[in-house]
């Protein structure tokens, strides 16, 4: 029983379509990708992104593949029309992305809209008005001739804006708002009205957006509502039909694959499906669904840690452990079956045959994991939790993504002795797996100087148990380290904690790095009550457990290591 008997619900009429096609058919190819993180995504944060983060978002997604970004509001604030105009003037659109802005069926909202793209290569101009009954009537107060009166005019606005704009290439997006509870033929209706207002000439294409702004029945009713708008618009063959699902029933990713059986040609969401009320739909998890198929989604995803790191920091919202593909937990499993029946897979598994490992969907190796947690047994965690007992002992707070890595060396201390470890016992291989990884490098001192604005550090180690200078210079002491010792490792995370209370605590510096050629990422620690050291031999920590090659200079000529 509900908390609230007394409301009352219906089921969401069916659509008749007796002959509907797609649940026939099969996904062959990716649609085309829509990224609308820094709009739809970023308007769902506590904390909206800043300029600085909103640049490395986009960034990022033009790495991972995005030809479309849907980027601002710009009529919606100053900060998002800045966007756009920094982007734009400081050239930050690369020549095969168009990026996309979005605007209500208002004018003077069109009009500052339409001055936001000025010198813009190519713009996607993303006009909206909601088409539903309970908007028409309850919130506006419009018939259905005003609903589409108001979507021409404002598209014809749009239209004579961008023809004082020549050198500019304008795409046209219409989206009825709430497109899944209105009525197919009156939706049919406007959009075919739109289209006529906007009149694509040969070889132009207008996008009509099907949005299941609110989920309001399942996947399989929006792939009949797609099949039918699909099959009855009047300019088919001059429209990108697209979909924007929401996750409101928890059903966006099955949405928007039924929807592109069913005919759309094109998929708009968030990386991790962050956005308004339960989110967009998840591209991550579209996409990668769609690689375990056989079918290349033409997104980036080889580092997927690295996407993750970047979405959190710019979001500030966590990632599930347990989130699909990506999650720190996601290729781990503590079932003493499900590890036997993964280890039995992994023995018989050739290179370059079809996968198929029991319980694992996808290769880790394919987005840039290791097999590390795969081979994590449950026993620690039933004897109270490795990460629990070092911090309740000794203060010591591990990333996930090291409690996994460490979790390796547990299982081999547990398999040779075959007895419960305990938490001093456990202090002791983190120390020798971490604080005291000293070969090929073994660090003894370091002293930093200035370097005019930049940081310049001179460190004295052993290497190979010849003594060596190594010199380097950085925008901050860890960038220095990393210049001097001459490994080409990459700093991925950088943590800092103190290992107690008062002025003589130590300090633990955690640094995860990762290195061309290598799988995932490797960690390394320090610990000194001065953090500048105890970065310093992180970073020496990791270089030695990732295994760099280090080659020493004579002692007279040392002034760094090669790699």
């Amino acid at each position: 029983m509900l908390k609230n008997p007394n409301t009352k619900y219906s089921a969401f009429p069916p659509v008749a379509l007796a002959d509907r096609q797609w649940p026939g058919r099969t996904i062959t190819h990716p649609p085309i990708w829509m990224s609308t993180d820094l709009r739809d995504g970023n308007q769902a944060l506590f904390e909206p992104m800043n300029p600085a983060r909103k640049l490395q978002m986009f960034r990022k997604l033009v790495a991972i593949g995005f030809k479309e970004i849907e980027v601002a509001f710009p009529s919606a604030s100053q900060t998002d029309f800045d966007f756009v105009r920094k982007l734009i003037e400081e050239n930050e659109i690369p020549d095969d992305v168009a990026i996309e802005v979005l605007s209500q069926a208002r004018e003077h909202l069109i009009r500052r809209t339409m001055e936001s793209l000025k010198g813009a290569r190519r713009a996607i101009v993303h006009i909206y008005n909601a088409t539903s009954p309970v908007f028409r009537e309850t919130v506006f107060g419009m018939s259905k001739d005003e609903v589409k009166a108001l979507a021409v005019a404002s598209v014809t606005l749009v239209k004579e804006l961008a023809a004082q704009q020549p050198e500019t290439e304008w795409v046209l997006e219409y989206s009825p708002e709430t497109f899944t509870a209105t009525e197919l033929e009156f939706a049919k209706e406007v959009c075919d009205a739109v289209v006529d207002a906007w009149d694509p000439q040969a070889g132009e294409k207008v996008i009509i957006n099907l949005p299941s702004t609110v989920e309001v029945a399942g996947p399989n009713v929006y792939a009949d509502q797609i099949e039918w708008m699909n099959r009855h618009l009047a300019r088919r063959d001059q429209i990108v039909l697209s979909l924007h699902p929401h996750n409101d029933r928890g059903t966006a990713v099955a949405a928007a694959e039924l929807g592109m059986l069913a005919g759309a040609d094109r998929v708009e969401g968030c990386l991790f499906g962050n956005g308004e009320r339960t989110g967009n739909v998840d591209i991550v998890t579209l996409a990668l669904n769609m690689y375990t198929q056989g079918i290349h989604p033409g997104l980036d995803f080889s580092d997927i840690n690295d996407v993750a790191r970047v979405a959190e920091e710019c979001t500030q919202l966590p990632i599930h452990p347990r989130h699909p593909y990506v999650g720190d937990l996601v290729f781990t499993a503590f079932s003493g079956s499900h590890q036997d029946a993964i280890k039995k897979g992994f023995e018989v598994q050739q290179p370059g045959a079809q996968w198929a490992v029991p319980y694992m969907p996808i290769d880790p190796l394919d987005v840039g994991r290791t097999y590390d947690s795969v081979i994590r047994v449950n026993s620690q965690s039933g004897k109270g939790g490795v990460a629990h007992l070092l911090q309740a002992h000794y203060g010591l707070v591990m990333p996930r993504r090291m409690q996994v890595e460490f979790s390796a060396a547990v299982q081999r201390l547990t398999d040779e002795t075959g007895q419960e470890v305990d938490a001093h016992q456990l202090w002791t291989l983190f120390s020798r797996e971490y604080l005291e990884a000293d070969a090929p490098i073994r660090y003894v001192a370091h002293h930093l100087f200035e370097a005019g604005s930049r940081q310049g550090i001179r460190i004295e180690a052993e290497v190979n148990g010849r003594t060596v200078e190594f010199v380097g210079e950085g925008n901050g002491p860890v960038e220095a380290a990393v210049a001097a010792i001459g490994v080409p490792i990459r700093v991925q995370s950088f943590e800092e904690r103190s290992m107690g209370e008062g002025a003589d605590a130590a300090a633990m510096c955690i640094v995860e790095v990762a290195m061309e050629g290598m799988a995932g990422s490797r960690f390394g620690a320090g610990m000194h009550r001065n953090t500048v050291t105890a970065s310093v031999q992180a970073i020496i920590s990791a270089a030695n457990r990732a295994g760099a090659h280090v080659v020493p200079v004579a002692e007279e000529d040392a002034e760094g290591c090669a790699a």
